[in-house]
């Protein structure tokens, strides 16, 4: 099981490379704009997903930054929230190799942001996590499409998993 979550925590951050790539080469207007997705922009998405994130790795880890909301904009210019994704995406992919059998079966006690107390073992959470990514990642992706960019890269599994098979070979 921790190979798999090995495998979809490098996969989170070859995605958010390739989306943020993307995200960098807008106008902020494009960047900004409300397309009627949940979240609105892709600023705002981009920024949902770290929320979240933040959110659940405080929760496992017990350490690190708890946003009280999921809408809060955690940083308002697109580089801190570059910056600040890069360093979340190698924080879960540290915690996901630093976990030993025992950990990923763990259950783990925490609060819903309403206060609602909630058990969950940790292998759940981990895959609420980054399917929580692919989902939003997902609305992101489309958000491009909708404000100019042609042919965003694909962020499909296969096509990582087959690059990193092909660079093992060079």
């Amino acid at each position: 099981m921790k190979s798999h979550f090995s495998m979809l925590a490098r996969y989170n951050v070859w995605a958010n490379s390739r989306l943020y790539a993307h995200a960098s080469t807008l106008p902020d207007e494009a960047y900004r704009r409300d397309v009627g997705v949940y979240f609105k922009s892709l600023h705002a998405t981009l920024n949902h997903l770290l929320v979240a994130d933040r959110i659940w790795m405080r929760r496992l880890s017990g350490s690190g930054d708890h946003p009280k909301a999921l809408n809060e904009i955690l940083f308002d210019d697109f580089a801190s929230l570059r910056g600040a994704r890069v360093a979340e995406d190698q924080r879960i992919v540290d915690f996901v190799e630093g976990l030993a059998p025992a950990d990923i079966e763990r259950e783990l006690d925490f609060r819903s942001l309403t206060g609602m107390p909630l058990r969950q073992p940790t292998r759940e959470i981990l895959a609420h996590v980054f399917n929580h990514q692919t989902h939003h990642r997902g609305q992101a992706h489309a958000i491009l499409t909708q404000v100019g960019v042609a042919e965003p890269d694909s962020l499909d599994l296969f096509m990582m998993l087959r690059l990193e098979k092909n660079n093992a070979r060079a």
